[in-house]
C-alpha cells in the first residue's frame, strides 16, 4: 500500500522534509490562503445571486444555489493540493509551482469582480481563459512533485472550463448589461 501511495506522490507524514508541526501548519496556511482568495472573490460577487437571476441564462446554465458548494468542494481540493506539493520537498524546489498556484488565486478571485461586481463581460472571458491556462500549468507543475496532487486539480480545471463557457454565453446573451 505503501508503495501504491508513494507512485502517485503521497507521502506518509514521516517521509515529508518537514516535521509533523509544520506539516501541520502548513495544512491550516494552504487553507486559509485558498479561502482568503475565495473571500475577496466572493466579496466582488456579493450582489451575484440578484444578479445572476436577472441574466438571460442558456438552458444549460446551472442554478445559482450549486456554484457555493461546487466552490466549496473545489477551494478544499485546491488546498489540499497545494499542501501535498508543499510537503513533497523543500520550497525551493516547490517554489515555481507554488507561485503558480498563487498567481491562479488571484486570478481567480479577480474574476468576481470583473463579472459580478464591474459587468465586464469581455475582460471577465479574457481573463477565465487565462485563468484556465494557469490551472493548467499549475497543474502541470503540480504533477511533478506529486500526481495525487495534480488530480486533485482536475475538477477545478473542468468546472473552469465549464464557467468559460459560461461566461461567454452569458456575455453573448447579455450584451446591454455585460
Amino acid at each position: 500500500m505503501k508503495q501504491l501511495l508513494k507512485s502517485y506522490g503521497v507521502m506518509m507524514i514521516g517521509q515529508s522534509p518537514y516535521t509533523k508541526l509544520q506539516q501541520c501548519s502548513a495544512l491550516l496556511a494552504m487553507v486559509l490562503i485558498t479561502f482568503l482568495a475565495a473571500a475577496l472573490g466572493s466579496l466582488g460577487s456579493l450582489n451575484a445571486p440578484e444578479f445572476y437571476r436577472q441574466l438571460v441564462l442558456p438552458s444549460w446554465a446551472p442554478p445559482g444555489w450549486l456554484f457555493g458548494p461546487a466552490w466549496t468542494l473545489l477551494y478544499t481540493l485546491m488546498a489540499l493540493a497545494a499542501w501535498l506539493v508543499w510537503r513533497s520537498d523543500r520550497l525551493a524546489v516547490t517554489g515555481r509551482a507554488l507561485l503558480f498556484y498563487g498567481i491562479q488565486l488571484v486570478l481567480n478571485a479577480l474574476w468576481s469582480w470583473l463579472f459580478f461586481a464591474w459587468y465586464l463581460g469581455a475582460a471577465a472571458l479574457a481573463e477565465i481563459v487565462l485563468l484556465w491556462l494557469a490551472i493548467l500549468v499549475t497543474l502541470l507543475l503540480f504533477k511533478r512533485h506529486s500526481t495525487l496532487a495534480a488530480v486533485l486539480l482536475l475538477p477545478y480545471l473542468a468546472w473552469v472550463s465549464f464557467a468559460t463557457m459560461l461566461t461567454w454565453s452569458i456575455w453573448q446573451l447579455n450584451p446591454t448589461v455585460l
